[in-house]
């Protein structure tokens, strides 16, 4: 069930269910706050407070702005970049979702442990609707003659300064 799915079902379950999943999908889902919600759906802040709160049952319109609200964060919620690294690099990636542009875009990761590897899932990544690759350099430009879609590449200027610190210590 999509998000905008879920929450006319709470709506027409109880004013209750719908303040809770209305909270949840703007927390969770689309990553935002009651403001920038509130200024995208063209609601007063303070209405939007009292629905979450549970002192208003929206009326129908403002249900309406909420649903559409929702339905057009549905249709960027498909859309996701992905990131082709090392697991331990993936494993500091704090962020699923993010707003750009106006647009929420997921993050999606792609481990790999060689060139091969990394070649083999940015064709998979494609594939998978992904609208763009961000990956390290050694790998970038052969990605770029084999996918269609837009590639970046990482340049870590912090943790190459921490593993040559490391290596020094390690050294001696």
């Amino acid at each position: 069930m999509n998000i905008s799915d879920r929450l006319i079902k709470a709506a027409f379950e109880s004013d209750k269910n719908f303040q809770i999943v209305l909270y949840r999908v703007i927390k969770e889902d689309l990553n935002m706050n009651a403001v920038d919600f509130s200024n995208e759906a063209g609601i007063p802040h303070s209405t939007l407070y009292k629905i979450l709160s549970g002192n208003r049952a929206p009326n129908i319109k403002t249900l309406r702005q909420i649903v559409n609200t929702v339905k057009k964060f549905e249709k960027t919620a498909d859309e996701f970049i992905a990131i082709i690294a090392a697991r331990t690099v993936l494993d500091t990636i704090t962020e699923t979702k993010r707003k750009i542009g106006g647009r929420l875009i997921t993050i999606k990761e792609y481990s790999a442990n060689s060139i091969e590897e990394a070649i083999i899932v940015a064709t998979r990544a494609e594939r998978d609707g992904a609208k763009a690759l961000v990956c390290a350099p050694i790998v970038s430009h052969t990605v770029e003659k084999i996918v269609s879609i837009p590639v970046t590449t990482i340049i870590p200027k912090e943790s190459i300064t921490e593993a040559i610190e490391i290596a020094m210590r390690k050294v001696g």
